[in-house]
């Protein structure tokens, strides 16, 4: 009896509080390819509006709808060009704003207005990203930042002229509309931080100025080369995706992440997204999925046996477990993300994936951990107590 509880008790002590904290899963995936009507295979940028999915590709912009590919508009529709960077949508009026290699798009009503260099004061018709604020439309662009009131129709422009840009080059740009402030993506500058209200702007950069190594955890921006920025209003935190590692910065502190010291599945990013407790990261290795909260980790990529896909769950501890699923994200280069309800929509490099989150599925891949790992645990515990 003595044996049998002692045995009880380091099962139970083994056993990790983890699988408590189990973050949610992603346990189905339904990909849209050329093979059902996405017009490239490359898809750069993904937009939800409501039912609607609006994807950017390097061939023209896709509309989803109804689990179809329903339209495809291209520069012989009036489109400004057929690769598509960015895809923003106004809330208060359901337009799209598009940023394009050719200039950005105003779709409104089912047409297109288009601004480019020189038909507009935008900077440059090489555009990167797009975002809304009230009546602002906001571009990032090869040769800085241009701004758009939708009301006078005035362009305004920051450059390294008039702006603290130690490269112009800007890859995306987030609006933290409850704060008042705009962040921009700067290759080779850092993030930049634009206090609307107050008129000032603020460079983040690398303090080591190290650009192959970190020297110190979490002193500030991992890195220099930012690719894409995102702004979380539940958390109040912005983050920044570089092809060094993640960032995040509360207002106060770094948060920093690199794929040696966590669970990230790559240190090269190309865009992050954030909401609630969640940071998701796009990486050349998978989707990383991050639980700030509890600094658990879940990563999204294909397996190595055709068709099927595999989760990869970090916890806290560092201890790792691998699940299987029988459908895969499309491809495990990441581009961008979505989220529609507690469904996301995924960019990658060989089509659009739609992660549906299926909770009696999810509660079935989680007994099969506990079962394996409680197998075992067991298997540890009886080895101890024969010693």
């Amino acid at each position: 009896m003595k044996r049998t509880f002692s045995l009880t008790v380091l099962i139970l002590t083994l056993i990790s509080p983890a699988l408590a904290q189990k973050p949610h899963l992603i346990t189905r995936w339904e990909n849209f390819t050329t093979a059902n009507g996405m017009p490239d295979a490359k898809v750069f940028c993904v937009t939800v509006d409501g039912p609607r999915v609006w994807a950017g590709t390097e061939d023209g912009l896709a509309l989803i709808e109804n689990g179809k590919v329903q339209k495809v508009y291209r520069p012989a529709d009036g489109l400004a060009h057929r690769v598509v960077m960015g895809i923003a949508v106004d809330p208060s009026t359901g337009d799209l704003w598009i940023a394009t290699f050719g200039g950005v798009s105003h779709f409104s009503g089912g047409r297109f207005e288009n601004f480019t260099n020189l038909t507009s004061g935008l900077l440059n018709d090489i555009c990167y990203g797009v975002a809304v604020q009230d009546r602002f439309v906001w571009v990032s662009t090869t040769a800085g930042i241009s701004r758009f009131n939708t009301y006078t129709g005035e362009w305004t422009n920051w450059t390294e002229k008039n702006a603290p840009f130690h490269e112009p080059w800007t890859y995306g740009v987030a609006v933290a509309q409850d704060i008042g402030k705009v962040y921009f993506a700067m290759w080779g500058g850092g993030l930049i931080e634009h206090d609307v209200n107050r008129g000032y702007m603020k460079a983040y950069t690398d303090p080591d100025e190290e650009m192959e190594t970190v020297l110190f955890k979490n002193q500030g921006l991992v890195h220099i080369i930012v690719s894409n920025v995102a702004y979380n209003p539940d958390t109040k935190m912005v983050w920044a995706s570089t092809y060094f590692g993640l960032s995040g910065y509360d207002g106060r502190n770094w948060h920093n992440y690199l794929a040696k010291d966590s669970g990230l599945a790559s240190d090269f990013i190309n865009a992050v997204k954030s909401r609630r407790n969640e940071v998701w990261s796009f990486t050349d290795k998978g989707l990383s999925f991050l639980d700030y909260k509890t600094n658990t980790w879940v990563n999204y990529r294909p397996s190595k046996q055709a068709g099927r896909g595999e989760i990869e769950i970090v916890w806290p501890d560092g201890k790792k477990d691998k699940l299987e699923t029988p459908t895969a994200l499309a491809h495990n280069y990441v581009l961008n993300m979505d989220f529609q309800g507690e469904d996301i929509w995924v960019a990658t490099a060989l089509g659009l994936s739609h992660g549906i989150r299926e909770p009696q599925k999810e509660a079935l891949l989680y007994a099969t951990l506990r079962n394996h790992r409680r197998a075992r645990e067991v298997a540890q515990a009886r080895a101890q107590e024969g010693r």
